[in-house]
């Protein structure tokens, strides 16, 4: 999938500012459509209600540790799903532990960022996704 401005990101996490903070950073790189939501519970229904109006999300953006619906529990539903199994997923997480890394690349993610971390760094990951 190309990387394009408008491209629409859905941005998780359960911390207001950490949401501002990512939006804030997508916004540098270059791009303009972007969502928030709280939680993956709160995520789940706004990703399908976007595919059934026909403006599905093209890209995830999601802290891990939330307090109804983690990113991982979100990923493990979205990769579960025919429909979803291949949507680009950056997972953010404060746990640098490398478990956890190698828990979220069998569930699927397409990358993984640990905080804190730059635009630049956010960037490159990006990049890496749909570079592939």
């Amino acid at each position: 999938m190309a990387l394009k401005a408008n491209m629409k990101i859905l941005v998780i996490d359960d911390m207001a500012t950490m949401r501002k903070i990512i939006k804030n950073m997508l916004g540098q790189i270059g791009f303009t459509n972007i969502d928030e939501a709280d939680d993956g519970a709160t995520a789940l229904p706004m990703i399908e209600g976007a595919t059934a109006s026909g403006e599905p999300y093209e890209f995830i953006v999601s802290d891990w540790n939330m307090p109804q619906m983690t990113g991982l529990e979100l990923l493990k539903t979205l990769r579960a799903s025919d429909q979803y199994k291949a949507l680009p997923f950056l997972m953010i997480t404060a746990e640098a532990e490398q478990g956890n890394v190698v828990i979220a690349v069998k569930a699927g993610v397409s990358n993984f960022i640990v905080k804190p971390f730059s635009a630049q760094v956010l960037k490159e990951k990006i990049d890496k996704i749909f570079n592939k």
